[in-house]
């Protein structure tokens, strides 16, 4: 697929269907950024959310999985100091 015809499908099909409030999430596909695409959701009150690319959340994840080590550890540190 390919932005024109992504372009043509949503216009065509999916935005007559969308109602103000809602909220469409793509990916990160080539066609989904496509000249157009995020007029054609919003101009109906339609809020676009585009998910993460992999690499970044798999960064994240990373990141939280540090975060919580250091809890778990100042957590076992707080507990000997509390009962020491």
């Amino acid at each position: 697929m390919n932005g024109t015809v992504f372009l043509a499908y949503l216009k065509q099909i999916l935005v007559p269907t969308l109602s103000p409030g809602d909220i469409i999430i793509m990916d990160n596909l080539p066609a989904h950024k496509a000249s157009g695409v995020r007029q054609a959701i919003e101009q109906v009150g339609t809020e676009l959310k585009v998910l993460l690319r992999a690499k970044v959340e798999r960064a994240i994840r990373g990141l939280w999985e540090v975060v919580g080590d250091l809890i778990d550890t100042f957590k076992v540190d707080c507990e000997e100091r509390i009962s020491g």
